[in-house]
């Protein structure tokens, strides 16, 4: 739960990756929270608030191609990340990763500034890396750490 100095981070439905081939897909959670109706219980979405949902509200973002919600209102909304997709993990690629990714922070409201990102190549294979930022939330005084989280780059 939020807490009031969180409350601006806002809500959504907490989601899970269900799968990563070529491009990551998120489903519902399934932590449901059991409410009574009349036929005995039922299961409900959860959500999740404040600092865990701007979390989620990043990694989101930054796998959303953008451009792609444009038709919701949404044109700026996304990242570029997808267009190194099959790129290679090279040096140059995980550079331009960053810019990407700072690029498309730019645009979160809720972000002040993003103090620290880190792109290494993931442990065991070529083609991934596992990303890791802190941001500042606008009105915090303390960093949210985001991740890490794999992106495929091969």
């Amino acid at each position: 739960m939020a807490t009031v100095q969180d409350q601006h981070l806002l809500s959504d439905l907490d989601l899970e990756l269900l799968h990563q081939e070529l491009r990551p897909v998120y489903q519902v959670g399934d932590s449901h929270t059991r409410l009574p109706d009349r036929k005995g219980w039922r299961k409900d979405f959860d959500l999740i608030s404040g600092r865990r949902n701007l979390q989620q509200a990043v990694v989101m973002r930054l796998l959303t191609p953008r451009g792609e919600l444009r038709h919701l209102g949404h044109p700026d909304y996304g990242a570029r990340v997808h267009e190194l997709i099959g790129s290679g993990n090279t040096e140059t690629n995980r550079n331009l990763l960053k810019l990407f990714i700072l690029e498309a922070l730019k645009r979160e409201p809720r972000i002040e500034k993003v103090t620290e990102l880190s792109i290494i190549p993931s442990p065991g294979t070529r083609s991934t890396v596992d990303v890791t930022l802190t941001v500042l939330p606008v009105g915090f005084s303390q960093v949210v750490e985001i991740g890490p989280f794999r992106i495929e780059l091969g």
